[in-house]
């Protein structure tokens, strides 16, 4: 079952991605991103609820605290991450998100050392996404004005060129690399379900408090038919969670499932030229590839 699950979670991450793009997309919703987060928040509060009401799962305040630093890190890369879906295209703020785990591998190398077990080609395989990344923003910063708007004038959105573009989806990557790697040391002492429900739970706080300040300080409405997506992408991104947590449950083959679920921008790059008619540049699919080889060796290595 191990290959069904990390399939699902692939389709679910990606989709998530999709339906995020399509609900923050909106340049004249300045709250798009706040209302984002209110929307993963009630899925995830109902996920937490099912696990602590009906599997048992342990939580306690001692373990929120615990846990805290670590959930405050993945919350707020996301609300950066769906505010920067204002901004790029999708195709381009995926790839340079989902980096995060050469970002992780370069922290512990720098924390522990080189081991003698790390294999060469790990080195290989941050090089590619550290690489990539500078080459994707090198093509975007330089790519001529005329030709970016012909390229997007199919999707009927068309972004400017600037730093803030390129800078969000980077700080992303970089406050999830550090929660990821917080994750790592804080797990050796916390039950990984009790750490997901107490992660679920503080975002659901924060989404709380989102919803107090748009919709009782600022009265935003929220309309029905625009929040859909936000709603649809809240549910892939928490079964994806779900289903994630299977796959690499068989430890069997951990080596197989962990590269196929870290592939997952690729679909997200699919969808986007699929359902959003983004259309990037052969510079931009070379960077792009660049990025997702070297996320999928590393995915092999399981870094």
């Amino acid at each position: 079952m191990w290959f069904t699950f990390a399939i699902i979670a692939l389709l679910c991450w990606s989709g998530s991605d999709l339906f995020s793009k399509i609900g923050c997309q909106d340049a004249g919703d300045k709250y798009s991103h706040l209302k984002m987060v209110m929307a993963v928040g009630a899925v995830m509060g109902l996920h937490a609820a099912y696990e602590v009401f009906f599997n048992g799962v342990e939580i306690s305040g001692q373990i929120l605290l615990t846990y805290l630093p670590v959930s405050l890190l993945y919350i707020l890369s996301m609300a950066i991450g769906y505010l920067g879906l204002r901004y790029i295209e999708l195709s381009i703020s995926s790839p340079i998100c989902n980096s995060s785990g050469a970002i992780v591998a370069v922290l512990t190398l720098i924390t522990s050392g080189i081991s003698e077990d790390l294999p060469p080609v790990a080195l290989v395989a941050v090089a590619l996404v550290c690489i990539g990344v500078i080459a994707l923003g090198f093509v975007e910063a330089n790519e001529d004005e005329e030709l970016r708007r012909a390229r997007q004038d199919a999707s009927n959105h068309h972004y400017a060129k600037s730093w803030i573009a390129l800078a969000i989806p980077v700080i992303y990557c970089l406050l999830d690399a550090l929660g990821t790697f917080a994750d790592s040391l804080v797990l050796e002492v916390l039950d990984e379900d009790s750490a997901n429900v107490a992660y679920e739970l503080t975002f659901l706080f924060v989404g709380i408090l989102c919803a107090i300040w748009v919709l009782g300080v600022k009265k935003q409405k929220l309309i029905a038919r625009q929040e859909a997506p936000k709603y649809t992408g809240a549910i892939f991104e928490t079964a994806g969670q779900f289903f994630y947590i299977y796959a690499l449950a068989d430890s069997e083959h951990v080596a197989f499932a962990a590269p196929i679920i870290s592939a997952y921008c690729v679909a997200s790059v699919l969808w986007s030229r699929i359902f959003l008619k983004e259309k990037l540049s052969v510079k931009h699919y070379l960077s792009i590839a660049t990025v997702v080889a070297g996320i999928v060796i590393l995915g092999i290595l399981d870094i």
